[in-house]
């Protein structure tokens, strides 16, 4: 099985355990609590590729990833794992 070059937002957070379905992922996007590289998006349909940045506001604070592959299935926490870096520090992305 081929792994995409580029994968839906909402289906990308289901996959990497961000949110626990793509319904929550796409009304968290909807609602405005999603950047794409800086920019605000509210289309669950946006395409994502290899390196770009997320934040993501979420109940328990902010996270922001960078994504670092897609999976065509939702594995297990550790597959999860393998699909983002997580971004410490908002001033080392700034360096």
């Amino acid at each position: 099985m081929a792994v995409p070059e580029r994968q839906r937002l909402d289906k990308w957070l289901w996959h990497a355990r961000v949110v626990r379905s793509r319904t929550d992922a796409a009304a968290l996007i909807e609602a405005g609590h999603v950047r794409v590289n800086g920019a605000r998006e509210k289309s669950p349909g946006h395409f994502l590729k290899v390196g770009d940045v997320l934040t993501v506001g979420l109940d328990r604070g902010v996270r922001i990833l960078r994504v670092a592959g897609f999976a065509e299935r939702r594995g297990n926490a550790t597959a999860a794992r393998a699909l983002y870096d997580e971004v410490s520090d908002v001033a080392d992305r700034r360096s």
